[in-house]
């Protein structure tokens, strides 16, 4: 699954795979069905085309009307690959 950059949360689509820095410097990371989440505990890498590549691997756990959703994996230059 390809990860798309965006400017900031307003231009969130809630299907699609996301990730935007914060005004800090900080980044998030937005996955369907989890939610947005932060990425402050990861070493996030810019690459000179804009994406980005996460370490360690990403744990994220949305919960939406009683149902969990949980996502594990890597995010490598743009590139989201399930643990």
């Amino acid at each position: 699954m390809t990860a798309t950059r965006i400017k900031g949360s307003e231009e969130l689509n809630e299907t699609q795979m996301s990730y935007w820095k914060l005004s800090d410097g900080a980044w998030m990371l937005y996955i369907p069905g989890c939610g947005a989440g932060t990425l402050r505990n990861h070493t996030v890498e810019e690459h000179k085309d804009g994406t980005i590549t996460v370490t360690p691997s990403i744990l994220m756990t949305g919960h939406n009307r009683g149902t969990v959703t949980q996502k594990h994996g890597y995010l490598t230059k743009g590139i989201w690959k399930d643990c």
